[in-house]
């Protein structure tokens, strides 16, 4: 049977917005709802179990909007605790994972860069990525702290945003890798940026689209399409302050002015 109950999509802040778009974009008639956790942002410098508490919540209150099924849009909650989702709610829950598989697939000199977050790159999780999809491939991992405050502002172009790319680019530049990861659902809207700094030989991945094909796959699978051809509603709701979080979002997801509801949990 169809169902219309929307997708409910989370993320530490503004950065899942980037695999919201990629959702829209091949489900345009699903209503969306999502959910940044701008008060507790940003998720990679806190502990797995502060992650797991605030995911769990999260997800909880998707499920009391009737959500049919359920996308953690940040790696770093999906390392952290994908699992502990998956086994206390019934419904689907589609996570993410830096793209290793199609970064080792395409890299031409074996050496690949990933940017993301500390949690992430030490995570069990990742590390199985490694030895699963890496083998023979050089992989050059870099933390990155500082950057998903500069999106969750909106910084996107200013200068210390700039400043903090370089930085940690250039130890991906110094071993030659010639194929770039974005580890971090906040890196995808600094991707014009990573490119200018990396040069056109290099080329640069994440894993929206990917997710957002998951998606619509699951969907299929368990019957849970909408079956409305008009366009789906979306919803956007922050633990932060709504004023500042519409703002970002407001740039980040399409320029119309966008409204935040504020939820304490």
């Amino acid at each position: 049977m169809p169902n219309p109950n929307p997708i409910g999509i989370f993320d530490s802040g503004v950065g899942g917005i980037s695999v919201m778009r990629e959702i829209r974009r091949l489900l345009p008639a699903e209503d969306l709802l999502y959910f940044a956790d701008s008060a507790h942002c940003p998720y990679g410098i806190k502990t797995p179990e502060e992650i797991c508490s605030r995911i769990f919540k999260i997800a909880q209150f998707m499920v009391n909007q009737n959500a049919k099924l359920i996308v953690s849009a940040c790696n770093t909650a999906s390392i952290a605790g994908l699992e502990l989702l998956r086994r206390a709610f019934e419904l689907p829950i589609v996570g993410m994972e830096p793209a290793i598989k199609p970064a080792a697939a395409i890299t031409r000199n074996g050496k690949v860069g990933v940017m993301a977050t500390g949690v992430t790159i030490s995570g069990q999780k990742f590390l199985s990525l490694l030895s699963r999809f890496a083998n023979g491939v050089e992989v050059i991992k870099v933390a990155c702290p500082g950057l998903v405050e500069q999106v969750e502002q909106g910084f996107l172009d200013d200068p210390e945003t700039e400043e903090l790319l370089k930085t940690y680019l250039a130890p991906l530049i110094a071993e030659g890798v010639d194929t770039v990861v974005l580890g971090c659902t906040h890196y995808p809207f600094l991707r014009r940026q990573v490119e200018s700094i990396m040069g056109p030989s290099v080329k640069v991945i994440d894993t929206g689209y990917a997710v957002a094909k998951r998606v619509a796959q699951v969907l299929r699978e368990e019957g849970l399409q909408n079956s409305s051809t008009g366009e789906g509603k979306v919803i956007f709701f922050t633990s932060g302050n709504p004023g500042k979080v519409s703002q970002v979002i407001t740039k980040l997801w399409n320029q119309t002015p966008v409204e935040i509801n504020n939820v304490s949990i």
